[in-house]
């Protein structure tokens, strides 16, 4: 190893932080989850002739390999025991080509700089919900968001992506050019290679009408939001959320620490048809708060608040296909219970584009699954068994069976791998991993064994 990282320095100078060195700890902390996995090195890679250098010399001296991307993971990822990691957030440029409706990424760019940059020509690409998520990252696990039900997710939008192998061969891969390995990065995760940088389709987005509509929480309220996202047209996509209420200042003071319903619609189609979209979900009842209203799209994405605390996630993630009025009394009820300061049951309704393409054209195979569910908790680390026993428990009252969304797991299990590419597709990628990655150079993820 010492040959390796000496090798390295050679290249890359005070880029390449060791345990000790200045900057290390800050480079090799992630978002979520204390400072308890040091890795060997961080090699804080600029181009992609680097990152192919780091990954040849890594694999030659048998030295693992993982991928840090723009943004953050509930599994965290980013960071292994021991292994070397590259590190593309210096690589974050975003080009648009607004005549030609394509936006290019480096991997290690956020989808917040992205969605701005292509605001600037009112077009936009899906990339889920936050601006600080990594836009490789997310597009490798599928990619769901304001956008999806009228764009489809965000695989279904990526056309074509550079990646450095683990022999360090550099390709460029699109639906002509090594498409068993374009399939495989279409939700497959991080199991093939570094991707370097990203290829999309634009389109035009210059407003949509959204924001934030909080409801009391009834059982007939959750399953009238979900239902009536569902029915709408494709242009109206939304989060919706039983939670506790956080002390947010538009909220009456009341409201704080009780459970609430808050609806995240984006109508993307035709501003004129906006409100009679949107109508359905106002009608579930009087608001506690809603500020639903045109905006640019970039004002969507929105961070979560910063807590000055080193928090741990703990996630269950699955789909289903009724959100009855029992169903949904479960979910409200299971917030009594929470021992977690932040914890939320989440549904995305699908259906619209994403199930309108193929379910064998990318390795995200959940399309005919009407909702997708989180449960999920964030919290200090003495609270994480409570947290973990709070999560199972109600993943279980809600029967969200086996199927799972790999960007929303935060364990790296080999159920959990199974959960997300049931049956036939795990075997399917399995024959490209032994194509591409024959030693499983690349693991730190979840992980897809040759």
């Amino acid at each position: 190893m010492t040959a390796t990282l000496t090798r390295l320095e050679h290249l890359l100078g005070d880029r390449l932080l060791r345990p000790g060195s200045p900057g290390f700890r800050e480079a090799a902390q992630v978002e979520f989850g204390a400072f308890d996995r040091t890795p060997a090195a961080v090699a804080q890679v600029m181009t992609t002739a680097e990152v192919s250098a780091v990954v040849r010399a890594a694999r030659d001296h048998g030295l693992p390999v993982a991928v840090r991307a723009g943004g953050h993971s509930y599994a965290r990822h980013g960071l292994a025991a021991d292994a070397l990691v590259v590190d593309l957030r210096r690589m974050d440029a975003v080009t648009i080509a607004p005549e030609r409706r394509i936006g290019l990424a480096e991997g290690g760019a956020t989808a917040g700089a992205y969605t701005a940059a292509a605001a600037e020509y009112g077009l936009a690409t899906g990339f889920g919900d936050t601006p600080t998520v990594g836009i490789a990252g997310l597009t490798l696990g599928g990619g769901s968001g304001f956008l999806s039900r009228r764009d489809g997710l965000t695989v279904d939008n990526l056309l074509g992506a550079e990646v450095v192998l683990a022999d360090g061969r550099v390709v460029t891969t699109d639906e002509r050019h090594a498409p068993d390995l374009f399939w495989a990065l279409r939700g497959g995760g991080g199991n093939f290679g570094v991707v370097t940088s990203l290829t999309f389709r634009l389109r035009p987005t210059p407003v949509v009408t959204g924001g934030l509509l909080i409801l009391e929480p009834t059982p007939a309220a959750v399953t009238g939001a979900v239902e009536a996202v569902l029915a709408a047209p494709d242009g109206l996509s939304a989060l919706v959320n039983v939670l506790v209420a956080p002390p947010m200042p538009m909220l009456p003071e009341a409201v704080h620490g009780r459970p609430v319903l808050m609806v995240a619609p984006c109508w993307s189609g035709p501003e004129e048809e906006a409100e009679a979209a949107l109508a359905p979900l106002r009608a579930l009842g009087e608001p506690l708060f809603d500020d639903v209203a045109p905006r640019p799209y970039p004002e969507l994405l929105q961070g979560p608040p910063g807590t000055g605390m080193v928090l741990h996630p703990v996630m269950r993630t699955g789909f289903v296909d009724d959100v009855d009025e029992a169903w949904s009394a479960t979910a409200l009820g299971s917030l009594g219970t929470v021992a977690a300061p932040m914890a939320v049951v989440s549904l995305r309704p699908l259906g619209g584009a994403v199930v309108r393409t193929a379910p064998d054209a990318t390795a995200f195979v959940h399309r005919d699954r009407a909702v997708m569910v989180s449960v999920g908790a964030i919290t200090p680390e003495a609270a994480v068994p409570a947290a973990s026993a709070w999560v199972e428990r109600t993943a279980a009252g809600l029967d969200l069976g086996a199927a799972g969304y790999v960007n929303f797991m935060s364990t790296a299990t080999p159920d959990d791998v199974a959960a997300a590419y049931p049956g036939e597709v795990l075997e399917r990628l399995r024959e490209v991993k032994r194509r591409y990655d024959p030693e499983n150079v690349f693991r730190a993820n979840h992980n897809i064994t040759p």
